[in-house]
C-alpha cells in the first residue's frame, strides 16, 4: 500500500483515516498559540484542518497551506471558505511581512528548518510570532502508557525548542501546556493506529499485527462501543520573530552605485569634492 514512501509524505495515502482518527485542538491552546483576537495567519502543514477549525472559530483570518493534495482536499471540504495553498513550508507563496502569525500544528518537525526558518521569518509582520502545536498522550495515565508501548514509539528528530534557539531569526520561545481529551472507540481507535507515519510505511502484515495489539488492548478494559477517553497534553511554543530594520534608502543607493566600495572606484573616477551647492552633501552618511 505505502511500503516505499518516506514517513513525512504518507499521509495523503491515508487522508480519511487520519481525519477520522486524529485528536482535535482546545480551543484555549489555539487561542494562546494565535492570540484570541482575530488575525492574519498563516497556517503551515495544515493537514485535514483540525487546528485550522479552531483558529477559524477565534475568527482569525487563515491562509492554510499542506504540501499533501489529499489532506488538503479533506481539509477544503471541512472548511470550503478558508484560502488554501499546495506548498511547503520552504517555499511560502506570500510577499514580505504578510501576516500576523504563522502556526504549525503537528508538523514542524517535518519541516527543512534551514529553509523554512527564514521563509517563515520573511512573512512575518514586525513583532509577529510564530507558534508551533503539539498534541502528545498523556501517558501519566496507566491505560495511555499501555497504549503507548503498544504503538511504539514516534520519534521525533529535533527538538524545536532547540531549534527555534540555535536560530537567528526568532527570540527565545515561550511555552504553555493546555490539557484535553478525544473520545475513541473500537472502530476510530484503529484509525488513530493507521494514522501514524511509522505504522503507514509498515509492510500491511506489520501493520495489521500493530492494529491487532491495540484492540486487544482496547478489549481488556471492556468499554467495547461505548468508547473511552483518550488523554492529552496539547504542547504549544510561541516565539516572537527577530525584527528585520529597514535598509537606509542612502545606504542601499549606495551600494548598487558602487559609490562607496572599498574593492573599486566608481566607474567614472574618483568623487569629485562638493560644489558651492549642496549636492554633493548627499555623498555624506552623517550616521
Amino acid at each position: 500500500m505505502t511500503d516505499h514512501l518516506p514517513p513525512a509524505r504518507s499521509f495523503g495515502s491515508v487522508a480519511d483515516v487520519y481525519d477520522r482518527g486524529r485528536p482535535s485542538y482546545p480551543r484555549a491552546a489555539a487561542a494562546w498559540a494565535a492570540g484570541a483576537e482575530p488575525l492574519t495567519v498563516l497556517e503551515l502543514g495544515a493537514g485535514t484542518g483540525k487546528l485550522t477549525e479552531q483558529l477559524v472559530a477565534l475568527g482569525h483570518d487563515v491562509h492554510a497551506t499542506e504540501p499533501d493534495v489529499a489532506m488538503l482536499d479533506v481539509l477544503k471540504a471541512r472548511l470550503p471558505d478558508v484560502r488554501t495553498s499546495l506548498t511547503g513550508a520552504e517555499d511560502i507563496p506570500a510577499s514580505d511581512s504578510a501576516y500576523d502569525v504563522v502556526v504549525a500544528g503537528q508538523a514542524f518537525h517535518w519541516f527543512d528548518h534551514e529553509r523554512a526558518l527564514p521563509e517563515i521569518a520573511r512573512v512575518l509582520k514586525p513583532g509577529g510570532a510564530l507558534a508551533l502545536v503539539w498534541n502528545t498522550r498523556d501517558e501519566r495515565i496507566p491505560w495511555v502508557r499501555k497504549l503507548g508501548r503498544a504503538l511504539g514509539p514516534a520519534g521525533q528528530e529535533h527538538d524545536p525548542t532547540a531549534v527555534l534557539a540555535a536560530s537567528k531569526h526568532f527570540q527565545q520561545a515561550e511555552e504553555e501546556t493546555f490539557k484535553h481529551w478525544q473520545n475513541v472507540d473500537r472502530e476510530s481507535i484503529q484509525d488513530l493506529v493507521r494514522s501514524r507515519s511509522y505504522v503507514i510505511t509498515l509492510d500491511e502484515e506489520a501493520r495489521e499485527a500493530k492494529v491487532a495489539d491495540v484492540l486487544a488492548l482496547y478489549d481488556d478494559y471492556g468499554r467495547g462501543m461505548d468508547g473511552m477517553q483518550l488523554a492529552y497534553l496539547t504542547r504549544c511554543l510561541r516565539a516572537t520573530v527577530v525584527h528585520r530594520p529597514e535598509p537606509d534608502p542612502l545606504t542601499v543607493e549606495r551600494s548598487s552605485s558602487g559609490a562607496h566600495s572599498p574593492d573599486r572606484e566608481p566607474a567614472d573616477g574618483p568623487v569629485p569634492p562638493p560644489t558651492d551647492d549642496d549636492s554633493g552633501m548627499l555623498l555624506i552618511d552623517f550616521r
